[in-house]
């Protein structure tokens, strides 16, 4: 695979805020002539390895490594090999059906319900099942988070009454940003220490006042527990959009999460900013520390 002539008009782009080296560009470029026959996912998890590119906990940031790879490859610093088809078999998972018996009405008061407990998402059957559940009852369905993520059914005696998504925050946020009131470079530093709530259903057919705010706030001491314990990272502060046009974000508001702002409606995808105010959303906040914005400035 011979090397592209590289861009050297434009900057070279940072992973997960870090600049990258001379030393480094070559190493990947090595790696993708090297190896061309693996696969873009392959290629990003050997330059994790060998350039140490880690989550705390020792995983290989694989991911964010693959996107950076497409990122220098549209300046054509490097060739990648083609992508390959996605297999069929996630798009089953996604719509796998749930069983009737699943779908009894629950109509009860919140103390009739106690303990509503989490259980975090592990095996594969119960993936399934969250899968299931979030494309056929959440209106943004169900999509592969990006980077790290972590998932939760809410459950009750009554079983399955809830599914809870908490995953890699956004890169850039304004309306959070301006908020925490950090630089670029603390923002590049510190935004491990931040996560979204990426998804968050009370199934239909569960009709229970004050359940919402309730999980949620159930949710916001577990996470933080959970995200430490499998990521290594302590979270300081909770992201989440709430689409405006469909929700006022009362559970939200309930559960003492601050609302700051909105977004420009552009996504995490927008890299070219084509979608200015296509589907703003409003932004809500939940410091995990009364010194969140003093710890996600300093690090400590």
């Amino acid at each position: 695979m011979p090397h592209p002539m590289p861009n050297t008009s434009t900057a070279l782009p940072g992973f997960c805020g870090q600049a990258i080296t001379e030393q480094q560009l070559m190493l990947i470029r090595g790696i993708a002539t090297r190896y061309s026959n693996l696969s873009r996912t392959e290629l990003a998890a050997t330059a994790c390895e060998l350039l140490e590119w880690l989550r705390p906990n020792g995983q290989p940031k694989t991911v964010e490594c693959r996107e950076f790879f497409e990122k220098l490859e549209q300046q054509q610093q490097i060739v990648l090999p083609p992508q390959r088809k996605k297999r069929a078999k996630r798009i089953a998972v996604a719509i796998a059906p749930v069983e009737q018996q699943e779908q009894t009405p629950v109509h009860a008061g919140l103390d009739q319900l106690q303990p509503i407990q989490l259980q975090r998402v592990t095996t594969a059957e119960q993936r399934k099942l969250w899968r299931s559940l979030v494309e056929q009852h959440h209106y943004l369905g169900h999509k592969i988070p990006f980077g790290a993520h972590l998932r939760y059914f809410v459950q009750s005696e009554q079983g399955i009454i809830g599914c809870l998504q908490y995953s890699s925050p956004a890169w850039r946020l304004q309306a959070r940003d301006s908020w925490i009131g950090w630089t670029d470079s603390q923002r590049q530093n510190q935004l491990q220490h931040v996560i979204c709530n990426s998804r968050f259903l009370i199934l239909p057919w569960v009709r229970v006042q004050n359940l919402a705010s309730h999980a949620l706030a159930q949710a916001a001491r577990q996470v933080v527990v959970d995200w430490q314990e499998h990521f290594g990272i302590t979270p300081w502060l909770l992201e989440t959009l709430v689409d405006s046009q469909r929700f006022q974000g009362a559970c939200y508001r309930a559960a003492n999460w601050i609302l700051v702002g909105d977004t420009t409606g552009r996504g995490r995808n927008d890299r070219h900013h084509q979608r200015h105010g296509a589907a703003p959303k409003s932004v809500w906040l939940y410091p995990l520390h009364r010194h969140c914005r003093d710890r996600l400035h300093q690090g400590v």
